[in-house]
């Protein structure tokens, strides 16, 4: 007899997507219906993301109101919603592995995308806006970057790229870097390695597309950080998008090259003993779960994995070696602070607020709750007020804090989602407290900015 959710902590399995199988598209379908009619009975997660009210319409509104009565060509109106966040499978479903059901229902989504992708049925302003290393290459051009940056603020601009690109003509974009970070970075003021029982004491930096293309100063304000706390850094000799945006697309081939590209490099700083980190909890994500499930027998990517720490997992591990200090001069008033979706599957915990909490004469309004920008999800004419819908309820509860007073900063670790925020503080009319990231607020609250 099945048991009713699960006793224990949801566990992955490997991602088989070079099995043929995983591309054939009716036996796809065939799991597509049997999770369907799991979560229709069910029905916990339909105020996560537009999948789940989309496939309960479309079963509420068949001849059966059962999964029989929905078309199989409806299923992709339910794939088409989801954008990877994986709170349903880390925060939600009763019926993860190693629940006899074995329900993965984003991974699920992803073998439907990748099907979709292989057919051709993606197009190519899709593929562009997830080709970051290629749109991120006109930064540190000055007279380009300017060219860009004003071009892309005006009505008529955004017009044509709403028409010819996809992207939403009202969406918030990131503006191109004057200098990229990996120019920008200065090199560290620390030598001496002092390892803690929990902690490398040397760090190596993935930069990221978006820290090194359009706000190298978050990277810069973990360096200074770094600094601070005389921990010597490097920033990793090279690097290629870590992938996150084509595996969203369901483009796994692409992903592949991308581990190519950088798995070996990483791990040469893994084996030398480095702790390897990336201020962007997406880019950190694929490297602690979604690479290491698609390459389960690959040692390289596995010792990355181990390697791999959230800037904050990091600080709160070197404050219990007793290696952080802990002194800030600076009080930084009142935050109003979300934790992103892709910092909450890395199983690490509030490491954030847990720093954030140690500032004096400083009141954390924490908010956990997906603010729905999900990448190009956010910026794309399809989908950006479903996004704006979604992150209405975080606008409104980061717009107030728990005394009824207005924070002074809103944060969050995702950069792109700070910016959805701020945008729907605007939209909302919810007021216009400063966007920090907290890496920068910490850097503040330390007086080093």
């Amino acid at each position: 007899m099945a048991t009713e959710g699960n006793l224990q902590a949801p566990t992955r399995h490997a991602l088989d997507w070079k099995n043929p199988d995983f591309h054939d598209e009716d036996k796809c379908f065939h799991e597509l219906e049997r999770i369907f009619d799991i979560c229709h009975g069910c029905r916990r997660c339909v105020s996560l993301c537009g999948s789940f009210p989309t496939l309960f319409d479309l079963v509420d509104d068949s001849k059966t109101m059962e999964v029989d009565g929905v078309a199989k060509q409806d299923y992709w109106k339910v794939v088409d919603q989801c954008y990877m966040c994986d709170l349903c499978y880390m925060t939600k479903c009763p019926y993860t592995p190693p629940h006899e059901w074995n329900l993965d229902f984003p991974h699920t989504m992803l073998r439907a995308k990748a099907i979709k992708f292989k057919k051709g049925e993606v197009g190519l302003a899709e593929r562009f806006l997830a080709s970051t290393d290629v749109h991120g290459q006109f930064a540190g051009i000055p007279i380009v970057v300017q060219a860009v940056n004003a071009i892309n603020k005006t009505k008529v601009a955004r017009s044509v790229m709403e028409s010819v690109a996809g992207v939403d003509k009202d969406a918030w974009l990131p503006e191109l870097a004057t200098k990229r970070f990996r120019s920008a970075a200065p090199e560290a003021k620390a030598t001496a390695v002092k390892d803690g029982d929990k902690t490398p004491g040397k760090v190596a930096i993935f930069a990221t597309c978006y820290i090194n293309y359009n706000e190298p100063g978050i990277g810069l304000d973990l360096l200074k950080i770094l600094d601070h706390n005389e921990i010597p850094y490097v920033i990793v000799e090279k690097e290629q998008c870590c992938g996150m945006p084509k595996l969203e697309l369901g483009d796994l081939d692409s992903v592949e090259k991308s581990k190519e590209a950088n798995i070996p490099l990483l791990a040469k700083y893994a084996k030398d003993g480095f702790a390897i980190l990336s201020a962007v909890p997406s880019c950190s994500l694929m490297f602690k779960q979604e690479i290491p499930l698609m390459f389960p027998d690959d040692a390289e990517t596995q010792l990355v994995k181990e390697h791999l720490w959230d800037p904050f997992e990091y600080f709160m591990a070197r404050k219990r070696d007793g290696l952080l200090k802990t002194e800030f001069p600076h009080k930084l008033g009142k935050v109003s602070y979300q934790i992103p979706c892709h910092g909450r599957v890395q199983n690490i915990g509030r490491k954030t607020e847990e720093m954030l909490k140690m500032i004096p004469d400083t009141t954390i309004n924490t908010i956990e709750r997906c603010s729905g920008h999900a990448g190009t999800f956010g910026v794309k004419k399809a989908t950006h007020q479903t996004a704006m819908k979604i992150g209405k309820p975080v606008f409104k509860a980061m717009a107030t804090m728990k005394d009824g007073s207005k924070p002074d900063f809103i944060s969050s670790d995702c950069p792109l989602g700070g910016h959805h925020i701020a945008q729907g503080f605007e939209v909302n009319g919810l007021g216009a407290p400063e966007l920090q990231h907290p890496l920068s607020l910490v850097a503040q609250a330390y007086g080093l900015k």
